[in-house]
C-alpha cells in the first residue's frame, strides 16, 4: 500500500509544470524548517564542521536554503523522468565548460564523470546519456515496490545501469574500455573496505576508492560536474581534474577527488547535500558527531 501511494504521489507530481513544482518545494523545505527535522540538524553539524570559521548566522542561512533545494529537488525529479529528453534539453539554460565535456567524448580511453550530491545529478545523467554511451551504478531504492519506476525512468534517456556489486564494477570497466562514460558520486560513505580516510573541508571522512580503482584499471580520463539549479532550468557545469587524482597512490588520489568535490560546493553551497551523515565512520579516538544529535 505505501508503495501503491508512492508511485501516484510521484506520478501526480510529474505532471507539475516546472516552476509550481519548485514553489510547492520551497513550502516542503519550509515544513522541514519549522519542524526541525533531522535534515536540517544533520546540515546545521556539517556545515559547523566544515565551515567553522563561517558566521554563525551564515551557515544556518545556507542550512535553510539547502532545504529549500532539497524540496525543490523531490518535486521536480518525477516531472524531469517524465517529460524526456526534447524538454530537458529546452531546460538545460547553459553549460559552462563544454570544451572539457566535448574533449571527453573525442577520448577514447572513456570517462568518468565526479557527480556530487549538488543541484539535480539526475539531469546529468539524463542528459549525458543523450550525448554518448553511457553506462553506470544503479543501486535500488529501499522501497522495492518503486524500483520499476526509477530504474526505468532512469533507462529512458539511454543509459545502461548495472547493479552495486563486483559484477557490476566489472561492466563498468569494461565500459570505459570501449571508450563510454559512466558518472560517480563520490561522496557517499563506502563501506570499511571499500573505503579509505581523506580530508574533505579539512575533515576526515570515510572515502570510496572506487574512482582510483577505476582509473587504474581502465586507464580513463575523469571529470567534475554538476547541475545546478536556475531560473527556468538548470545549468551545467563541467571542471577538469587535478592531475594527482591519476596518482598510483590511493591517498594522494582521493585526498585529489575529495579537492574536486570541494570546488564543485563551492558554485553553489546551498545546494550540496548537507543533510546526509557524511562523517558517520571517523578515525579512532575522534566521536561520531551525530552520535548526540539528530
Amino acid at each position: 500500500m505505501k508503495s501503491k501511494f508512492t508511485l501516484l504521489f510521484l506520478s501526480l507530481l510529474s505532471y507539475l509544470p516546472l516552476s509550481i513544482a519548485r514553489s510547492l518545494g520551497k513550502c516542503v523545505g519550509q515544513l522541514i524548517i519549522w519542524l526541525d527535522e533531522r535534515s536540517i540538524r544533520v546540515a546545521r553539524i556539517n556545515l559547523q564542521l566544515c565551515y567553522p570559521l563561517m558566521a554563525p548566522e551564515q551557515r544556518e542561512h545556507i542550512a535553510r536554503q539547502r532545504m529549500y533545494h532539497m524540496g525543490q529537488a523531490i518535486c521536480e525529479t518525477p516531472g524531469l523522468w517524465r517529460r524526456g529528453n526534447k524538454w530537458l534539453d529546452q531546460k538545460i539554460t547553459a553549460i559552462e565548460g563544454r570544451e572539457y565535456f566535448t574533449e571527453a567524448l573525442a577520448d577514447d580511453r572513456g570517462t568518468i564523470l565526479i557527480l556530487p550530491h549538488q543541484g539535480n545529478w539526475e539531469v546529468i545523467g539524463l542528459w549525458v546519456s543523450q550525448q554518448a554511451t553511457m553506462t553506470s551504478l544503479y543501486e535500488p531504492p529501499k522501497m522495492a515496490g518503486i524500483e520499476h519506476y526509477v530504474k526505468s525512468s532512469r533507462e529512458r534517456a539511454g543509459a545502461t545501469l548495472v547493479p552495486t556489486n563486483v559484477r557490476g564494477v566489472a561492466a563498468l570497466i569494461k565500459a570505459l574500455k570501449r571508450g563510454e562514460i559512466t558518472a560517480i558520486l563520490p561522496d557517499q560513505q563506502p563501506p570499511a573496505v571499500s573505503g579509505d580516510f581523506a580530508p574533505i573541508f579539512g575533515v576526515p571522512a570515510q572515502t570510496m576508492t572506487l574512482v582510483h580503482n577505476l582509473l587504474q584499471r581502465s586507464g580513463s580520463r575523469a571529470l567534475l560536474c554538476t547541475a545546478l539549479r536556475v531560473a527556468g532550468g538548470w545549468k551545467l557545469v563541467f571542471k577538469p581534474v587535478a592531475q594527482d587524482i591519476y596518482s598510483q597512490d590511493q591517498q594522494t588520489s582521493l585526498v585529489a577527488m575529495n579537492q574536486g568535490v570541494e570546488t564543485i560546493v563551492a558554485l553553489a553551497p546551498n545546494q550540496y547535500q548537507w543533510e546526509y551523515k557524511r562523517f558517520r565512520a571517523r578515525p579512532e579516538g575522534i566521536p561520531n558527531p551525530y552520535s548526540n544529535g539528530p
